[in-house]
C-alpha cells in the first residue's frame, strides 16, 4: 500500500452530528414528515426525469426553485398549503460541529497531510455550512458539488477532488458516512474508511495511515 498523502472528508454526518438526527428535528419543526418529503421529491423526479435534490446539489437548481417546487408538490399530496420557507437555516440549526472530528483532522493537518472536504451541498448554503467549522484553517482544497456541477457518488468529483490535491488515487484516503459514495471512491482506486462513528473511523484512519 503506498503512503497516505491526503485524507478526503464528507461534511455533514462526518464533520458534524449525523444528518438524520437534523432531518428528525427539521420533521418535529415543521410537521411534514421524511416520507412525505421522500414522496414529494418522487413525484418530482418522475415528471421531470431529473431528481430535485441531484439538481440542486450540482447548481442545477436553485434553492429557491427547489423549495418551491417542493412546496407546491407537498400541498397537492397534503392537501393543505405548505411552505419551506427558511428550510436550510432550519435544517442547520440543528447541525452541530463533530468537534471531536474537527480536531483530529486538524491534527493530521498538523502532521503534514494534506486534507480536502469533498461535499454535496448546495449553493445557497455555502455561509451556513462553512460558518459550523473553521474550514480554512484546516483544509487545503473545498470541492462543492454545487460548484462544480457533479455530486457523490459520481466519479468526476473525486477526480476533481483529486486534482486539487495534487494526490494520484492510490495515495489518498476517502471518508464518508455513505457507503454508496465510499465505493464509488473505491472503484478510482481511493482507499476509503466508511464513518460509522467517531472513534471508528479516527482508528480505521490511523491504521491506513500506519499501513502506508
Amino acid at each position: 500500500m503506498s503512503p497516505v498523502e491526503a485524507v478526503i472528508s464528507d461534511f455533514g454526518g462526518v464533520l458534524t452530528s449525523p444528518l438524520l438526527d437534523s432531518f428528525a428535528a427539521l420533521q418535529d419543526s415543521s410537521g411534514i414528515s421524511l416520507e412525505a418529503l421522500g414522496n414529494a421529491m418522487a413525484a418530482i423526479w418522475k415528471r421531470n426525469d431529473a431528481h430535485p435534490l441531484f439538481e440542486l446539489e450540482t447548481g442545477r437548481m436553485t434553492e429557491a426553485e427547489f423549495l418551491a417546487a417542493l412546496s407546491d408538490e407537498l400541498t397537492a399530496q397534503l392537501g393543505r398549503r405548505t411552505e419551506l420557507h427558511g428550510f436550510g437555516e432550519r435544517y442547520f440549526a440543528h447541525l452541530d460541529p463533530n468537534e471531536r472530528m474537527i480536531e483530529y483532522m486538524r491534527e493530521l493537518h498538523g502532521r503534514g497531510i494534506r486534507l480536502a472536504i469533498c461535499t454535496n451541498n448546495v449553493r445557497e448554503w455555502e455561509q451556513l455550512w462553512r460558518a459550523k467549522l473553521p474550514v480554512d484553517e484546516i483544509f487545503d482544497v473545498v470541492v462543492d458539488s454545487a460548484f462544480v456541477g457533479t455530486r457523490k457518488p459520481e466519479p468526476r468529483i473525486y477526480e476533481i477532488t483529486l486534482e486539487r490535491l495534487g494526490v494520484a488515487p492510490h495515495s489518498s484516503l476517502f471518508v464518508d458516512d455513505v457507503e454508496l459514495n465510499c465505493n464509488a471512491a473505491r472503484e478510482l482506486g481511493i482507499a476509503v474508511v466508511w464513518f460509522r462513528s467517531t472513534e471508528q473511523a479516527i482508528e480505521e484512519i490511523e491504521r491506513a495511515l500506519a499501513a502506508g
